[in-house]
């Protein structure tokens, strides 16, 4: 049986038209908006910042398990909501790693892809979510 690790909890009323989201412990409080309307936030900025944070965190384990220094790693992360063809949505994702201190392209790749593995994002995503990773601006 999984070990519960943390839980985050919110409310969101309105939903991504005219919304609110507030978490539980007050630290996050936003007003929902579409895109491009302003006055707010959407789901796929919230998921895109989630996801970048949450991958950098994987970085440094996967640097750590691989004896590397990654530094200031920094990730440029891009969420787009498509259609699918059944006339439903999801999202893409396209996650753009800088490794400064790690030289070797090779090196970096190998690192991007063992935090793909570790990621819980990554993994909640898996099979259902395209990711597009690079790292220090080549493909992995």
């Amino acid at each position: 049986m999984a070990k519960v690790v943390y839980t985050a909890e919110a409310t969101v009323t309105g939903g991504r038209e005219q919304g609110h989201g507030k978490t539980t412990d007050g630290e996050l409080d936003v007003q929902l908006r579409p895109p491009n309307e302003g006055g707010g936030t959407n789901p796929e900025q919230l998921f895109a910042v989630g996801y970048a944070a949450c991958f950098e965190g994987a970085l440094g384990v996967a640097a750590r398990r691989a004896k590397a220094e990654v530094g200031d790693a920094s990730i440029d992360s891009k969420v787009s909501l498509i259609t699918t063809e059944d006339r439903g949505f999801n999202v893409a994702v396209q996650l753009d790693v800088s490794l400064p201190q790690v030289k070797d392209a090779e090196e970096a790749k190998q690192i991007v892809a063992a935090a793909h593995e570790i990621c819980p994002y990554s993994n909640a995503t898996r099979g259902n979510v395209e990711v597009t990773l690079t790292a220090n601006g080549q493909a992995v």
